[in-house]
């Protein structure tokens, strides 16, 4: 079973493309060091105070994978410099 999340975010503090990689790149390096995900950057690249993440995972269990979802979406929601705005999980 294959997860894929897409969640939009805010960022309240940016003020320029160099303050929203600096939050976006703390969250990426945190899923990646405390869950088994990838995740990238997937749309609003050219916007300063906005970015949608992907993230994916793989499992033969679906609940596993759920879970595993569910906790880098609490991981994301937990960070104070940005607010989901989204979230959507697809299944393949």
């Amino acid at each position: 079973m294959i997860g894929f999340l897409t969640v939009e975010c805010f960022i309240y503090e940016s003020h320029s493309l160099k303050d929203k990689r600096s939050v976006v790149k703390k969250v990426v390096t945190r899923i990646r060091q405390q869950f088994n995900l990838a995740v990238s950057e997937t749309d609003f690249h050219d916007l300063w105070q906005r970015t949608e993440l992907g993230i994916v995972t793989i499992s033969k269990d679906k609940l596993i994978v759920e879970q595993e979802l569910q906790r880098a979406i609490k991981l994301i929601s937990s960070i104070p410099e940005l607010e989901v705005t989204s979230s959507v999980i697809e299944w393949l």
